[in-house]
């Protein structure tokens, strides 16, 4: 069973649970070496082992007027669960708002967002900038 919490993006409880990944090197590799970001704009979502102590990953969404942007996440082993756990919390967050809900997702895990019905609009070496899609439409 995996439970995903959502943080707020400079909650003490936040910095707590995530600073040992986002400062471990190996998790740096892992996003490409690039440092993982919060401030006030952002909500995490953090996805926790059945313990409640071990954290699995998390998915940092950026709040922007138009958009919610998931960006610089981290999955342990990629597992596909944690991702579609995490992804589901995100999409039923943002589903009941205006907000447009984008993600800019690593390429080797593009199948995991296409079958939450995200779409690639911009593909780059390593990324791709994927949109969710309304069903109603």
């Amino acid at each position: 069973m995996i439970a995903v919490i959502k943080m707020a993006g400079t909650s003490p409880e936040l910095y707590s649970c995530v600073a040992p990944l986002v400062m471990n090197p190996e998790i740096i590799k892992y996003n490409h070496n690039y440092p993982f970001k919060t401030g006030e704009s952002f909500v995490w979502f953090v996805a926790f082992a059945d313990d409640g102590n071990h954290v699995l990953g998390f998915f940092p969404v950026e709040i922007r007027k138009k958009s919610a942007i998931i960006n610089n996440y981290y999955v342990e082993e990629d597992t596909k669960d944690v991702f579609l756990s995490l992804l589901e919390a995100v999409t039923n967050e943002f589903l009941s708002t205006e907000k447009e809900l984008e993600a800019v997702v690593q390429k080797p895990h593009e199948s995991y967002f296409q079958t939450q019905g995200f779409e690639i609009v911009r593909a780059w070496s390593l990324y791709l900038k994927m949109k969710k899609t309304n069903e109603e439409e």
